[in-house]
């Protein structure tokens, strides 16, 4: 039996100048939360999209109820989760009109034959499954995160591909690891806009040895794979940690900025990141619980 452990984010976004006690006492409430689950003998993939689930409804982070419009004023969210017991993955891309995409995606995975779902397609599969719509949307989403770095392209302060994200990484009784990542995208995007969070991969990896969930510009996620990365090093004889931080530095050699989160099956975590701040918690394998934004 394996001694459980997890780790959330709730983006890489956080600036100095803002206060986090909110989201602090709010991460450690679902660490508490989804440690009692763990205690219960719930399993990996279940508490990561528990946990996520109570992200994406707190309206305190850029995913689910957070979520600002697009360009074109449409609220479009992603989210993916992997199980590392079997290798399995689910996604759901720009979805429109349901409050909780993590569960859109877990719902692909175990009721369809695919890993993604986007769009309108997305949307029609998320109705069929009797999924929870958001009957108003001006007065569900928070627009959370409107002062961190996740501003439309061109305002000033901002970079050009900011960003915000939530996801989590678990280890379970039975050993088995699994990942959840969730978004709203960056404030302002173009209509159809697809960052890193529901590729499998580049946002989001589970497998026997680790789990990864990604936060950042993820234009620049994508194109290193960052998630399966931190996957590859580790395999290669990289401590999780050596392989998370080659990850993050790989992402800033290309000029984008970001970090992660990472658990392997002894329960060790990582949490690198080289943007200002990255709101996190954990809970280790001999049950204490912390949270940081800012500190290393």
């Amino acid at each position: 039996m394996a001694k459980p452990a997890l780790i959330l984010h709730g983006g890489a976004g956080a600036r100095r100048e803002r206060n986090y006690d909110a989201e602090v006492v709010h991460m450690r409430e679902v660490v508490e939360a989804m440690k009692a689950r763990l205690d219960a003998g719930a399993s990996a993939l279940d508490v990561a999209v528990e946990a996520v689930v109570m992200l994406e409804d707190s309206g305190l982070y850029v995913a689910g109820r957070g979520a600002s419009p697009n360009l074109a004023g449409d609220y479009e969210l992603d989210a993916s989760l992997m199980d590392g017991a079997t290798g399995r993955a689910g996604a759901v891309a720009a979805l429109q009109g349901f409050r909780n995409p993590v569960r859109a995606a877990r719902a692909v995975m175990d009721r369809t034959p695919h890993v993604m779902l986007v769009g309108e397609g997305a949307a029609l599969f998320a109705h069929d499954q009797g999924l929870e719509p958001v009957a108003d949307e001006p007065a569900w989403f928070t627009r959370a995160g409107q002062g961190e770095d996740n501003h439309p392209p061109g305002t000033p302060g901002a970079g050009p591909l900011s960003h915000g994200t939530v996801g989590c990484c678990v280890l379970d009784a039975q050993g088995r690891l699994a990942a959840a990542t969730s978004t709203a995208g960056v404030f302002g995007k173009l209509p159809g806009r697809v960052g890193d969070t529901p590729l499998p991969a580049a946002g989001t990896w589970a497998d026997g040895r680790v789990a990864v969930s990604c936060t950042g510009q993820g234009e620049y996620f994508i194109r290193t794979a960052a998630a399966a990365r931190v996957a590859w090093g580790v395999e290669t004889g990289l401590t999780l940690a050596q392989a998370a931080r080659a990850a993050v530095d790989g992402i800033g050699a290309l000029g984008g900025d970001g970090g992660l989160i990472a658990l392997d099956r002894e329960g060790n975590r990582a949490d690198p990141f080289n943007s200002q701040g990255m709101k996190r918690a954990w809970l280790a394998p001999d049950g204490d619980i912390g949270v940081e934004v800012f500190g290393v």
